[in-house]
């Protein structure tokens, strides 16, 4: 397992990993157990990148183990990140990425110190700005649905070298008008990843649910590929 200091691969290829895949779907559960069930679901079903929030309870432990089922093979970020501890633990834990729903400079510097892409929140050009005078080229636009994509094309006037992750009020229809607008990638929560499941039932709902959404609303995963940004 990879420990601090140790990230999977440098946070610019990250970042292309990220725009790739083009959603990342947030997970934020009241229960280990419940956040295990649901990503376990999310990723049979086809989900290439969760974010594990730091509201979940043992979100390390939650965050170490898919890293540990899943070899590799998928994205497993931390969020919710509003500590330098916070920041310590993931990166222990093996996060692929950290997000923070704000920006202040300490947080930001403890979570660059990792090693690790970072996606510190940002709602104003003076917080773009600030978070890129660290050092930080990419973003999560929070909560995004208060400016919505032409809020978006808007911060990309003066920003066009910022990659812009928007996150918040986001629904699965919406997605698409969002990569549209300039988006690098889209965060989804409960739109997409219930806080708990109970039963099969419910389970095979929520698969079909993302079979369907990653074959109608982005069109099959060749769609990224061909929409990443050089």
């Amino acid at each position: 397992m990879m420990g601090a200091g140790m990230p999977a691969c440098p946070p610019e290829k990250m970042l292309d990993r990220i725009a790739q895949i083009g959603v990342i779907v947030v997970i934020r559960s009241a229960t280990k157990a419940d956040a295990l069930r649901v990503s376990r679901v999310l990723l049979g079903a086809g989900v290439k990148a969760l974010e594990v929030t730091y509201t979940t309870p043992d979100a390390s432990k939650v965050i170490t183990t898919l890293r540990r089922e899943t070899s590799g093979e998928v994205l497993v970020g931390a969020g919710t990140i509003r500590s330098v501890d916070d920041s310590l633990r993931a990166a222990e834990s093996g996060a692929d990425f950290l997000v923070s729903p704000g920006s202040p400079p300490r947080l930001i510097e403890a979570m660059l110190a990792t090693g690790r892409l970072v996606l510190p929140g940002v709602l104003t050009p003076t917080e773009v700005m600030h978070a890129r005078s660290l050092g930080v080229s990419a973003v999560k636009l929070f909560p995004a649905a208060l400016v919505g994509p032409n809020g978006l094309r808007a911060l990309l006037g003066p920003f066009p070298d910022v990659a812009f992750v928007p996150t918040g009020g986001i629904t699965m229809d919406e997605v698409v008008t969002w990569l549209d607008a300039g988006a690098h990638a889209v965060g989804l929560g409960s739109t997409l990843a219930p806080a708990s499941l109970s039963g099969d039932i419910p389970a095979q709902e929520l698969a079909l649910r993302v079979h369907r959404f990653l074959g109608d609303a982005l069109g099959g995963p060749q769609l990224r590929a061909s929409r990443t940004r050089g």
